[in-house]
């Protein structure tokens, strides 16, 4: 009953820690890119988190839903406060 140091999936784990090859560049596919759009030089601000406490339950749905949509939770809930609420003057829709 020698087994391999590391245990059952040792030599897994060591295979994959080892540095990828020069010919393999880590790159998102186009389709997961991420779905903020793209701002001009001058509409560029700087990005902060929105915190927003909810039922487990509803945010589970909520992100199965935006998955199976293909948005993002975030362009969802800036497009229902944008809707809401509306922009700040100086600020033009995307």
């Amino acid at each position: 009953m020698a087994e391999q140091q590391g245990g059952k999936y040792g030599s897994l784990i060591r295979q994959a820690k080892q540095p990828k090859p020069d010919d393999q560049i880590a790159s998102k596919p186009d389709s997961q890119m991420t779905g903020q759009p793209e701002l001009d030089n001058q509409a560029k601000e700087k990005q902060v988190n929105l915190c927003v406490k909810v039922p487990e339950s509803l945010r589970r749905h909520w992100a199965i839903q935006a998955k199976i949509q293909d948005i993002t939770m975030t362009d969802v809930m800036v497009e229902a406060l944008t809707q809401k609420f509306g922009l700040p003057d100086n600020q033009t829709t995307r």
